[in-house]
């Protein structure tokens, strides 16, 4: 009688199939925004060639680095599961304290400058100390510094200044120096270059790693998820809350800069709704208003987006009083297949 050998079955282990490139896709967050920028491209391609040009390419990335900067920081902000709405007003404070104080005390330029990145990082300790010792939604406490901030903006330029307007500091000493650092241009070839662009790029670059690559990503992801488990597991929610907050600040102090040394005066005014078109920018790209979930990359394409329409209608010469029509209808549009892109994932998982 022949005994047959019975053929040991290898069964795998699902934790360690491979995950599908699609199945990956599928799960980032910025797939809608990436998507949405495509068609959205494609259209202004097809209706105003003339944004193909090289030059006007260049226009379209500084009008979209103009919102990505801030953008980043709001969409680490929201996936932390908080909203600044002070920081359209908070980059104009920022450009009027560093153009006032090197005015008023005659100082290099440089030391007004240094001056605004502490005072704005105190703004944001501020909005996160608050809003992590009173528990009160991060809504009401931002828009207290908003009105706050818009406030103090018109009141001390008009007191200082007589005007609403700042000074003129374009031949103190050390402006030139602070131009190439925040409002200068590469050129290559043809072609001028935005420095801010570079900087955007930087501040995506960045922000991206941290999310991805070090324990505080993992920290922000928790406390915007969850916050009462992140504090079970020994995550420092406070401590990543207010850190989330002043690197708000931070990029409210880059482009406070950039406003200023570009144009040598302030007005008070300025900035006031900026704080939409940022968190517009990190919806578009992704992130959730419930926290949890986004990625700095998907802002960037979110920004993209937006300068690829502010620039698109005047190259379509388009009435641009239907900007924010278009703007309004992306973000609906973008919300609507964010989401359907996540439960799509969730249900690939």
């Amino acid at each position: 009688m022949t005994v047959l050998a019975k053929t040991p079955t290898t069964t795998r282990d699902d934790r360690l199939l491979e995950t599908s490139l699609i199945r990956r896709l599928m799960g980032r967050p910025e797939l809608g925004a990436t998507v949405g920028a495509v068609a959205v491209f494609i259209f202004f391609a097809v209706v105003a060639d003339s944004i193909l040009r090289a030059q006007s390419l260049s226009t379209v990335l500084y009008a979209s680095s103009t919102i990505g900067i801030m953008a980043v920081p709001v969409a680490l902000l929201m996936i932390g599961g908080e909203f600044d709405l002070s920081t359209g007003v908070m980059v104009t404070s920022s450009s009027l304290i560093s153009s006032m104080f090197s005015y008023q005390m005659t100082a290099n330029i440089w030391v007004g400058v240094a001056v605004s990145l502490v005072l704005t990082l105190g703004i944001g300790f501020f909005n996160g100390f608050l809003l992590v010792r009173t528990k009160l939604p991060s809504f009401i406490i931002t828009l207290g510094t908003f009105l706050m901030l818009t406030g103090l903006n018109l009141g001390f330029t008009k007191l200082i200044s007589s005007t609403v307007s700042t000074k003129s500091i374009g031949d103190m000493e050390g402006f030139e120096s602070a131009k190439a650092l925040f409002a200068s241009r590469l050129s290559i070839g043809d072609v001028d270059l935005q420095v801010t662009i570079l900087w955007w790029f930087a501040l995506v670059a960045l922000a991206t790693w941290i999310l991805l690559r070090t324990r505080i990503g993992n920290w922000i992801f928790a406390s915007g998820g969850g916050p009462q488990a992140a504090r079970a597991v020994g995550v420092p929610v406070a401590k990543t809350k207010i850190g989330l907050y002043m690197g708000v600040a931070f990029c409210a102090w880059i482009s406070g800069q950039h406003l200023l040394f570009s144009y040598d005066v302030v007005q008070s005014g300025e900035g006031i709704g900026n704080e939409f078109l940022y968190i517009i920018a990190a919806v578009i790209g992704g992130c959730l208003m419930t926290g949890g979930y986004g990625s700095a990359i998907g802002s960037a394409v979110g920004a993209f987006i937006f300068g690829m329409t502010s620039k698109g209608i005047v190259y379509a010469e388009w009435n641009p009083d239907w900007f924010k029509f278009f703007l309004g209808a992306m973000l609906l549009l973008a919300t609507l297949l964010n989401a359907w892109v996540r439960k799509r994932a969730e249900a690939r998982a």
